[in-house]
């Protein structure tokens, strides 16, 4: 009896280990405001990125507004204004705004969001602080009164995600109890059981398998939304990047798992070779 309840537990405690490391993972960095931006803020560093999001929020500027004869004026400033973007003193910070924008506008209420960020969508950006910092610097280059606007939306995803979006963030908070409980499984399999050494054994076996079976799943996820396209240039670009930067967050994950997995199996096999059962009575 004590073998089957230690065996029951150790088998729960990987099943609610594989859901909950990658739901704590998921609401520290997807979820939670902090860790979305924490994430995703290291993409406005990276040389190439910070050209191409220049080049595709200048775009986005409204210059309907200026006379056509200063239109020869205003393109070279235009020019200029997207190769000098990322060097402005005000660059990180439109670029922080922009992220925690574009996540209250994702995981906010549908009901709270603007009517403009349509609930279809699976993720929204919010590029206003862009714009609006490339704006003022050609205005005062220009001296033409050009009005930033207040929001500036990009879809990134197809329609019908927005589901996902409202399972992600009620489902990854569950890690953490699903954690504790795991810890608990495991505590009453090591307690329940005759041999601790096999259940370190089959623990440590178990969380090696989960590690791979993270790695496939983390690998197939990515693919499946790199092979997503939204039409729009500068969603696609920020969609690579983050899926990109979000695989490789999860690897130290993985890589937790694996030493974790590895400790346990030596911790067995030492333990099994420092208690080798009972030996034979003397004759």
């Amino acid at each position: 009896m004590r073998t089957f309840v230690s065996a029951v537990a150790a088998v729960l405690g990987l099943l609610l280990s594989a859901v909950a490391i990658p739901a704590i993972w998921a609401d520290r960095n997807i979820v939670q405001e902090d860790g979305f931006v924490a994430l995703a803020a290291p993409l406005g560093q990276d040389a190439g990125f910070q050209q191409r999001l220049a080049a595709a929020t200048v775009g986005t500027i409204d210059t309907a507004a200026v006379p056509d004869a200063l239109a020869g004026l205003v393109k070279p400033v235009l020019e200029a204004a997207a190769g000098s973007l990322t060097g402005l003193p005000g660059y990180p910070a439109a670029w922080e705004e922009t992220l925690r924008r574009s996540h209250r506008l994702s995981f906010a209420d549908p009901a709270a969001s603007p009517r403009e960020a349509d609930s279809s969508s699976s993720l929204t950006l919010d590029v206003a602080p862009l714009v609006a910092l490339a704006t003022g610097e050609i205005s005062r280059a220009t001296g033409l009164p050009l009005d930033a606007p207040k929001q500036t939306l990009i879809k990134v995803g197809q329609s019908g995600q927005r589901q996902l979006i409202a399972g992600l963030t009620a489902y990854a908070p569950l890690g953490y109890p699903m954690a504790i409980g795991a810890g608990i499984a495991f505590a009453l399999a090591l307690v329940a059981a005759r041999r601790k050494w096999t259940v370190l054994v089959c623990v440590g076996f178990g969380a090696l398998v989960l590690a791979g079976l993270w790695t496939l799943g983390s690998a197939a996820a990515r693919d499946a939304v790199l092979r997503t396209a939204s039409g729009n240039g500068i969603a696609d670009m920020f969609k690579n990047e983050f899926v990109a930067a979000a695989s490789n967050s999860f690897g130290p994950w993985v890589t937790g798992a694996l030493i974790a997995g590895g400790a346990l199996l030596v911790a067995g096999l030492v333990t099994r070779i420092a208690s080798p059962g009972r030996r034979r009575p003397n004759r």
